[in-house]
């Protein structure tokens, strides 16, 4: 029998939950799909979200042979198999679309920021002369991971964990449309548990009920749910490691100035096979949000880490990344700056582009001279201490403090 994940997989754009700024009426992907006219693009969020379902519902929907490669097993000889083949195919059915009128065959690529250079190099001319529309999908920034060329010929659309609206739909459905679910007699009682274990990952709640099924349980609830993972810790993760769990962890501890712990926590990851250049990036993240201005060097070594371990990757990229681990965990912390720039940017948000003062702007000529363009500026250097007071704010928001000093 297959998995309840697969059996519950959504054939129909109507049958897909979430992502509603994507798929729903009027919305970028669903325009895109009716009017059949589609272009590269690239799939960003989380896992669990609907990305390898939305590629396939496109497909189906637009009737296009589909082809698909994973970034884990494929190399650049599998690419270049899927191109040459989708040429073919083309070719054998000119008749029903050709690359020149938009009716390519789709190249899916799960976990595209697995390539290599050299295998996203291998896509580029099939992307740019229409031979496929690629649809990647990645849990990872692709502007980190993926190269700039082929960035350049696709489109990046972020999808959103499923929030509690969409998980409850889904466990509704299951509830009424599983048959096999349904013949257990499974009642749900509570879901408390359920969502927060599940955390935002349609795939993770599917398999945690179908956890619970077959245990026996005759309910959902939030004992039984607890003590079936307890039970069974790895049984729902795909990797059998908590990726987003195990980083938050992480975080929490560098942030919490507990060395051991962020060490326990970066040792759960580099068993789990986790990316290494996914960690550093994390640290240059936690060395600007978490120590900040408390010291600035922070920044300079988890940067550093970053470029050594993309270098040398495994195993020996567990040095630098111990090494960094316990001195941002063990320096002083100030997320003032992080603070400051989330505050700044709400108040722009706020209040739109106020206008620059006069006596700010640059004034290359005589026109704007004579407008008042830089007529009062004051130049600090030629002023004691180098500082002299005047205006710098926008005459709305003279007096607002952003960064309040520790």
């Amino acid at each position: 029998m297959l998995p309840l994940a697969e059996r519950m997989r959504p054939k129909t754009l109507d049958e897909y939950i979430g992502q509603k700024h994507l798929v729903g009426q009027g919305a970028i992907l669903r325009q895109m799909i009716e009017s059949g006219n589609l272009s590269s693009f690239i799939l960003w969020g989380p896992p669990g979200v609907g990305k390898t379902t939305l590629a396939r519902i496109i497909a189906h929907q637009l009737q296009r042979p589909f082809y698909t490669l994973s970034a884990v097993t494929s190399g650049v000889k599998e690419v270049r198999d899927v191109i040459d083949k989708a040429k073919r195919t083309a070719s054998l059915n000119s008749g029903l679309f050709a690359p020149t009128d938009g009716q390519s065959p789709i190249l899916f690529i799960d976990e595209i920021h697995r390539f290599s250079k050299s295998q996203q190099d291998s896509l580029l001319g099939a992307v740019e002369d229409g031979t496929v529309t690629l649809i990647g999908a990645t849990t990872e920034n692709p502007s980190f991971e993926v190269i700039t060329p082929l960035l350049s010929r696709c489109q990046v659309y972020v999808l959103k964990s499923m929030d509690k609206a969409d998980l409850l739909e889904l466990l509704d459905r299951v509830m009424q449309k599983d048959e096999t679910i349904r013949g257990l007699g499974l009642q749900i009682v509570a879901t408390e548990a359920l969502l927060r274990y599940s955390g935002g990952d349609a795939r993770k709640l599917l398999n945690i009920i179908e956890l619970v099924a077959n245990s026996g349980a005759k309910v959902i609830d939030n004992e039984t749910v607890t003590k079936q993972l307890q039970q069974n810790p790895l049984a729902y993760d795909k990797d059998g490691e908590m990726h987003y769990d195990i980083i938050s962890a992480f975080i929490k501890s560098v942030r919490g100035s507990d060395p051991d712990a962020a060490i326990y926590w970066l040792a759960r990851m580099i068993e789990g096979g986790e990316d290494p250049k996914f960690i550093a990036r994390r640290l240059v993240i936690l060395a600007s949000e978490d120590i900040g201005l408390a010291n600035p060097n922070a920044m300079l070594l988890a940067n550093t880490c970053f470029d050594v371990v993309n270098k040398i990757g495994w195993p020996e990229g567990r040095i630098p990344l111990a090494e960094t681990t316990i001195y941002l965990a063990t320096c002083k912390k100030d997320n003032s700056a992080y603070l400051a720039i989330d505050e700044a940017l709400a108040k722009v948000r706020e209040t739109g582009n106020l206008p620059v003062p006069l006596h700010l702007r640059n004034a290359p000529t005589s026109l704007m001279k004579e407008l008042g363009y830089a007529d009062g500026y004051l130049y600090p250097h030629d002023y004691p201490g180098h500082w002299i007071a005047q205006q710098y704010m926008p005459d709305e928001l003279q007096g607002t403090k952003f960064w309040k000093k520790e």
